[in-house]
């Protein structure tokens, strides 16, 4: 059932809003008869003409020199072998999406229906001046190894078989680093590698251009090693025959420094591991499943450095650590092949980029105190932020002193800047926040899961691993709909009115009848709040039995707020709860507060609401950058308005002097950072991107995230609540279900940071 329940929401994916996942954008205004005479006839003809001069200038007035093609015949499709072109283009659609938003790549799939090593190759040449870069994929072996040879040498754009140099260059990385850690030389260490595909090959041949010896060299197909002796090898098979005396993986394991498997699920057994030599170095790189499993490994040889193919483990080797990066490098100084160099550069980029300080963002995906180089951490993480900046300015610099570069770049600070610009930040957040949530999940309750959206978004909460439901309402109203929704999982179920909860319910009535007696309450009223939704789950957050809430889809936010001020309460030196949106746009995550809460705070709560807000940014691993918005430029208006803006600003200067905050001013000034530097170069947010702004009033905020949301279509998180003492997250009436997971991952990174000052504040204690 839940197999079946996965394979159709693929296919929904797939198919719904619009088939595929990729379209075409225009770049240039097409509003009026005039850029449409400029983007077709007659305009169209001045730039025809000057490439025509030039062949050169194609890169100045197309999008060839950012445009990609994505291309294979399907015969090696991962996973699933030779199911042909039609079926193996929606892999390389998810190839071109990988391209936008990892390095901002203009990429499209085109799938050839020929097995014919000729005619493919005359097919890629006849169309290769469409495009800036080629990309093979999914071309079985040892044709793939013929196909590559040939474009590259006949034509003059880049030309890369992911699948063949890939995982070559990323576990190249991880292989330096892994034997910097063992204190082994690679011109000393015997090499076994389970597989012969193109992978295999390909990872081989850069290893030995790295130093590694021929003579230590063993790889293992599915007849055994490969030796010299053996009839009918294939070229790329004979250049790493063997004439040592080994003939099975078991054989060659003994004593080996290095086991590299491009081959299929459990091959090693833990008999081989232990049988080699001190520190070995394991790459199970099959996938899904791994030649050997990790646990199973780190449980069988406690000195053993490993790396896998998965990302729920240590040191994944992940090919986006590396083709969008080296394709971007090469496009951008228009390089006329990847060569040695350029992936030699790659791969000693990434090499050091591992043991160099790892960001706060990256640490708070991986749920990590503090990544540092070691065993477990011995290439970059795929959300690591520095990529972009590091590896292709690496190959770009490759590609011109090895002398394939038609367009040197010389400001290289300037290029570095222009690279984090594209680094698609706008979904970054989204990753990184579903990352970080699914490393420890926490218990939220969904307090309205008889809602068929509500129930919706726990159900992908739990199958994604970012939380633990508790499913909150009528308890037969919900297994009919989890029925319909086919969501089979044993989760808990709480029908708070049912007999069933009698005692729960009058255990929470009593504990709220001592805490509000004093404030009005009786126990009779304590007793009828207890049949009220909102106040059962609130106390079920503060006597510990969830750790996190989700409540508001079907109701007012004053009426599913209040039970919570009543029960939980603010924290301590909190005068003042407050909420915030997180706008996720294509400059990335923008921070507004306050969206729900506060009508017209004073100058002291629109401080305190700054801070609490800075502190959440941070919490994501962001380093707020504010403004506290007004309709005034620094004094320019004297209203009371203005001026509370003001006096948030000088509180915020005197008792915060190391955060990056001003104001009051207009909005735009604030989000235009060269406006904001040729106007007001005084400023402390002066030439600084702004990624957090606060409002003056609710009216302000609450109607701007709702603009930027229906007219930009702009992915939301929040309203994220802010100076509670437990993780409580009110949603906006009638969320959408992703606004609900989204808003789930988010009380469960509450929850997990809570944990973390309370461990913290009890180990102190101890001391």
């Amino acid at each position: 059932m839940a197999k079946d329940k996965k394979k159709r929401e693929a296919l929904i994916y797939h198919a719904k809003p619009t088939p595929g996942k990729i379209k075409i954008v225009p770049t240039k205004p097409y509003a009026t008869q005039r850029d449409l005479a400029l983007a077709y006839s007659p305009g169209v003809a001045e730039p025809c003409l000057e490439i025509a001069k030039n062949i050169e200038n194609v890169y100045k007035y197309t999008a060839k020199g950012n445009f990609v093609a994505v291309i294979s015949n399907g015969t090696a499709v991962l996973g699933l072998g030779d199911i042909g072109p039609e079926a193996s283009k929606p892999v390389m659609e998810g190839k071109c999406l990988l391209f936008k938003i990892f390095a901002d790549i203009d990429a499209i799939d085109i799938e050839l229906d020929t097995k014919d090593i000729d005619k493919f190759v005359e097919t890629v040449k006849t169309i290769a001046p469409s495009f800036g870069g080629i990309n093979l994929e999914d071309i079985k072996a040892p044709e793939a190894f013929e196909i590559e040879r040939r474009l590259k040498e006949e034509l003059n754009i880049p030309v890369m078989h992911d699948d063949q140099h890939g995982t070559a260059i990323i576990s190249s990385a991880a292989l330096i680093n892994a034997l910097e850690l063992a204190e082994k030389k690679i011109g000393n260490v015997r090499i076994v590698i389970s597989g012969a595909g193109a992978a295999a090959i390909s990872c081989t041949r850069l290893y030995k251009a790295f130093g590694a010896s021929a003579n230590n060299i063993i790889m293992v197909d599915s007849k055994g090693v490969i030796r010299k002796d053996r009839e009918s090898l294939t070229a790329e098979k004979q250049e790493f025959a063997t004439e040592r005396d080994f003939h099975t993986l078991e054989d060659a394991l003994k004593d080996a420094d290095v086991f590299i498997g491009l081959s299929i699920a459990d091959t090693m057994s833990p008999a081989m591991l232990k049988s080699m030599a001190d520190n070995p170095i394991v790459f199970a790189m099959a996938n899904p499943d791994p030649e050997i499993k990790y646990n199973l490994a780190i449980k069988t040889r406690k000195d053993v450095i490993m790396a896998t193919g998965r990302s729920d483990h240590p040191n994944q080797v992940n090919n986006v650590l590396g083709f969008p990066f080296i394709f971007r490098g090469a496009l951008d100084v228009r390089a006329t092949k990847i060569n040695e160099e350029m992936k030699m550069a790659a791969v000693k980029a990434l090499a050091s980029l591992a043991k160099q300080p790892v960001p706060e963002q990256v640490n708070i995906a991986y749920g990590e105190t503090r990544l540092t180089f070691g065993k477990d951490y011995i290439i970059p993480k795929p959300f690591d932020p520095r990529l972009i900046a590091e590896i292709p300015p690496a190959v770009a610099k490759a590609a011109i002193e090895s002398g394939v570069a038609k367009f040197p770049i010389t400001d290289w600070e300037k290029y570095r800047e222009d690279l984090l610009q594209r680094s698609g930040e706008d979904n970054k957040v989204m990753r990184l926040l579903m990352s970080r949530a699914k490393s420890n999940p926490k218990k939220i309750v969904f307090v309205e899961a008889d809602q068929l959206d509500v129930l919706k978004a726990a159900q992908i909460a739990y199958e994604e691993g970012i939380a633990h439901p508790i499913l909150l309402g009528n308890t037969e109203i919900i297994q009919e709909l989890k029925k319909e929704l086919e969501f089979d999982a044993d989760v808990p179920i709480i029908d708070y009115q049912a007999k069933s909860s009698f005692e729960k319910r009058m255990h929470y009535a009593q504990k709220y009848w001592e805490a509000r007696r004093r404030n009005g309450a009786t126990l009779y009223s304590a007793k009828s709040r207890m049949r009220q939704r909102n106040y059962f789950a609130s106390m079920m957050i503060l006597e510990g039995d969830a750790d996190g809430m989700i409540s508001g889809y079907s109701r007012s936010y004053a009426s599913s707020i209040k039970p919570v001020f009543e029960v939980i309460g603010r924290a301590a030196n909190v005068s003042k709860a407050a909420t915030v949106h997180i706008m996720i746009t294509n400059r990335g995550p923008i921070f507004l507060a306050d969206t729900s809460i506060n009508i017209d705070p004073t100058a002291e709560e629109l401080a305190e609401i700054s801070m609490m807000t800075a502190n959440l940014a941070m919490a994501f691993g962001f380093n707020p950058v504010m403004a506290l918005l007004s309709y005034s430029n620094f004094g320019s208006s004297n209203h009371p308005h203005a001026r509370k803006v003001k006096e948030a600003v000088r509180i915020l200067h005197e008792n915060h002097p190391e955060l990056v905050v001003d104001g009051e001013i207009q909005t735009d000034f604030a989000l235009n950072k060269d406006l904001h530097q040729s106007q007001f170069p005084f400023s402390k947010i002066a030439g600084k991107k702004v990624n957090t702004l606060i409002f003056p009033n609710l009216e302000a905020a609450n109607i701007t995230y709702k603009l930027l949301k229906e007219l930009h279509a702009a992915d939301t998180i929040g309203p994220v609540m802010l100076g509670l003492k437990r993780p409580v997250h009110i949603l906006q009436l009638g969320a959408s279900v992703e606004e609900m997971v989204n808003i789930t991952a988010v009380a469960v990174i509450d929850a997990q940071e809570r944990e973390k000052r309370r461990k913290a504040k009890k180990g102190n204690t101890k001391h």
